[in-house]
Order: structure tokens, then C-alpha cells, then sequence
């Protein structure tokens, strides 16, 4: 027994959802954030990526947030994305990202960038240049090359590909080591500089090589796993968290490639990340927001037309089967989509971004009620997701 799909109106009678993007909780959406302040008051704009994934900006953005420093956002296209915008390259003539205003100074670089904000608004715990901070900066360089050196490189052997294994796990020894010499699960007392610089990447290391490695960051470490609870106990670092999904096919081209090694325990991480199920994977442990459904719906309904006219499929067909499963989002009942709507439901399913387009729970809830769906007329997959760019999520098409 099905149910027929609900109208717009009465898809949009489902959900209340709202989030204060200038005082409320860390979110993507913003281009103002004031904690409370007067816009009088605002001496800071920083330049990000549209995409919400570029991790130096992610590593400025999450500064700010915890410090609470009011300022404004300008949202820029990376490369990858689209074409940067004119403006921009008028601002930034190198185009690159982050850049930050201070009091009509443009700054560029992560590291500069912090350093300067540290000079006018204080260290966030420690100073960058504090003699606890600067070997740990270190490590998490170190913990990056490695990561490169598996991931980002073909292998030829078995015997390389254990190699280049065992030389990223020596580091992590190391980076768990420095955590364990902490009372708290950060990686000085408290939480600080040091876990705002190696937020970034090691999100990016715990997706990637679950998906292309087998290997799970999180799961086998119990340094890394005490940490990424306690980063998920910050408001700040859920507003900017992104998924399974949206990195391992983000990082590809950013990165110049990534590798798979064909273990078993390889291809069924990817089974999971690529079709779900996305519940349980360990992108995420925090416990399931009441109001996910409702937030996914809304910021469906936002951008329901551009949705349908970018997507492949014919308007009328993809309008009817997204209707659909978001019908099956909300009510949690089968609803028959149009014969065919397979490719285009999951063409959107493989698009979701996280924390762009939603949060990292609403993206898993509609990404299964997209597949759901899909999978009552077929087992078509979706226009495969380019790895030499991700033009296929140019911003100008939700302008």
C-alpha cells in the first residue's frame, strides 16, 4: 500500500524549521554573524567558499565562532566549483581563500590570518606561537604529508601500499600519544588553537580513507575517538561538520586524486558511503537532532525549482518523485514515484552537501528518503560524479 505524493502547500505546512543565522547556533547559511553585538561594532569580514568545505576557511570560520568576534561573510567560488567571481579577484588578485578584512586590511594565508586575528582579539586558549602550540602545529603537519603519501598517490605493490599504511599509522601513534598526555580530550587542557588547526584535515583524513583505505580513523584510534566526541559536544564545530559523502567526492579533485587500495573491507565502505546505509557510519556519533526531517524539508522547499531545473531528469517527472520522497521523509510512508525517476532522484541524492546545503543528520535523512524512493522503480544509478572537478555543483545555478 502507497501513498500519493503531498502537494507543496501541504509539504510546507510540515515544517517550522528556522535557525537565527545572525546570533543563533554556527551555521552555513550566514553572511552576517553578530553574537549579540551592533553591526556598528563589526571589524572583520571574512571571504569563504560558497561550498562550505574549503578547510583553511574552515579553520578561520571555526575561530571565529568559538572566539564569538562579529563580522561578515562574502561567499566566493572555489575553482573547482565554477569560475571565481570578478569582484573577488578585484579584492584578492590571487583569488585565494580564505582572505579576511581587519579593520580594511586584507590578509591572506590561514596561519596569517589567525595570527592577526590572535594580535587584535586575543589567543583562543593559546597563542599559535605559545612553545606548547608549535610542536603540535608541527605534528599536524606531519600528520597531513603522511595522509598525502598514502592517499593522494598510486602504488604499484602491495608491499608499497603496506608501507605507506604503516608509515600514517606511526604518526597517528604519535598524534594519540600527544593526546593521551592531556587530562582532556583535546589536545592541550582545554580546547584551544591547537584543535581549530587540526579540525580540518583530520575530518577529511577519518572520510577519506574509510572510503578509499578501509581504514577507520576514528574507530581504531581511542585518542581520535575521545576528540571527535568532544568536538561534537561544540555547537561551532556541528555548524561547520560535513559528511562521508560530501568528502570523499569533494577531495579528488582538491587533492589531484585519491587512491583506493580493492580491499574487501574498501568496497564495502563504499557500498555504504555511495548507497547507505549513512546511519552508523562514523562521520558522526552525536545523538539525532528531533528536528532533522523538518530542516531538510526546508531547505528542500528554499530551492525546490532550481533542484528541478538543474537536475537531468524532465521538470514535470522530477518535481513529482521529489515530491515523493519527501513525502516518505516526513511521513515515513511508501509513496510510488513516476516510472523512470531513479537516475534523477539519485542524481540529487549524490549532491547533497554538507554543511552547505543542510546539516550533517538532515543530509543522511534526506539522502535515505531519496534512495528509498529510488528504489521502487529501480537500481539506475545517477549521473556519476565527476573526479577531475565538481562543476557539476556550480553555485550560479542557486543564485
Amino acid at each position: 500500500m502507497t501513498t500519493s505524493p503531498l502537494s507543496w502547500t501541504e509539504l510546507e505546512n510540515l515544517t517550522h524549521w528556522t535557525i537565527d543565522n545572525t546570533n543563533g547556533p554556527t551555521n552555513s547559511q550566514a553572511i552576517l554573524r553578530l553574537f549579540g553585538h551592533q553591526e556598528r561594532d563589526i571589524r572583520v569580514t571574512l571571504y569563504r567558499d560558497n561550498h562550505a568545505w574549503c578547510p583553511y576557511c574552515q579553520k578561520v570560520w571555526l575561530w571565529l565562532e568559538e572566539k564569538q568576534i562579529p563580522y561578515r561573510i562574502k561567499k566566493v567560488t572555489m575553482f573547482c566549483y565554477g569560475e571565481k567571481e570578478r569582484w573577488y579577484k578585484k579584492v584578492v588578485p590571487s583569488g585565494m581563500l580564505p582572505a579576511l578584512e581587519l579593520d580594511g586590511e586584507i590578509i591572506t594565508e590561514s596561519d596569517d590570518i589567525l595570527q592577526s586575528l590572535e594580535a587584535t582579539f586575543g589567543p583562543l586558549t593559546h597563542s599559535m606561537k605559545d612553545p606548547k602550540v608549535i610542536p603540535l602545529r608541527q605534528l599536524e603537519r606531519l600528520l597531513f604529508r603522511a595522509w598525502c603519501g598514502w592517499l593522494c598517490y598510486p602504488t604499484w605493490s602491495k608491499r608499497q601500499e603496506q608501507k605507506n599504511r604503516e608509515q600514517f599509522v606511526q604518526v597517528v601513534e604519535m598524534v594519540e600519544k600527544a593526546l593521551a598526555d592531556t587530562p582532556s580530550p583535546y589536545f592541550l587542557e582545554d580546547f584551544g588553537i591547537v584543535d581549530v588547526i587540526f579540525t580540518p584535515y583530520v575530518e577529511r583524513m577519518n572520510a577519506s580513507l574509510y572510503y578509499y583505505k578501509g581504514y577507520s580513523l576514528r574507530e581504531e584510534n581511542e585518542g581520535f575517538s575521545g576528540w571527535f566526541d568532544a568536538m561534537e559536544t561544540r555547537p561551532t564545530y556541528r555548524g561547520t561538520q560535513s559528511d562521508f559523502h560530501t568528502h570523499v567526492h569533494d577531495l579528488p579533485p582538491q587533492m589531484g586524486g585519491c587512491y583506493e587500495n580493492g580491499d574487501e573491507q574498501t568496497k564495502i565502505n563504499q557500498n555504504r558511503v555511495d548507497n547507505g546505509s549513512w546511519f552508523g557510519l562514523p562521520d558522526v556519533m552525536y545523538g539525532e537532532p528531533s528536528n532533522s526531517r523538518q530542516e531538510a524539508l526546508q531547505r528542500v522547499l528554499k530551492h525546490r525549482d532550481n533542484i528541478v531545473r538543474v537536475n537531468p531528469g524532465k521538470d514535470a517527472m522530477v518535481d513529482e518523485a521529489l515530491r515523493c520522497a519527501l513525502t516518505t521523509l516526513m511521513t515515513e510512508e511508501t509513496c510510488q514515484p513516476p516510472k523512470g525517476s531513479d537516475v534523477a532522484l539519485r542524481y540529487l541524492r549524490d549532491r547533497i552537501n554538507v554543511p552547505r546545503d543542510m546539516s550533517i543528520y538532515a543530509g543522511k535523512r534526506l539522502r535515505e528518503a531519496l534512495e528509498t524512493t529510488a528504489s521502487l522503480v529501480g537500481d539506475r544509478q545517477g549521473v556519476p560524479i565527476p573526479v577531475k572537478h565538481r562543476r557539476d555543483q556550480d553555485p550560479t545555478n542557486f543564485a
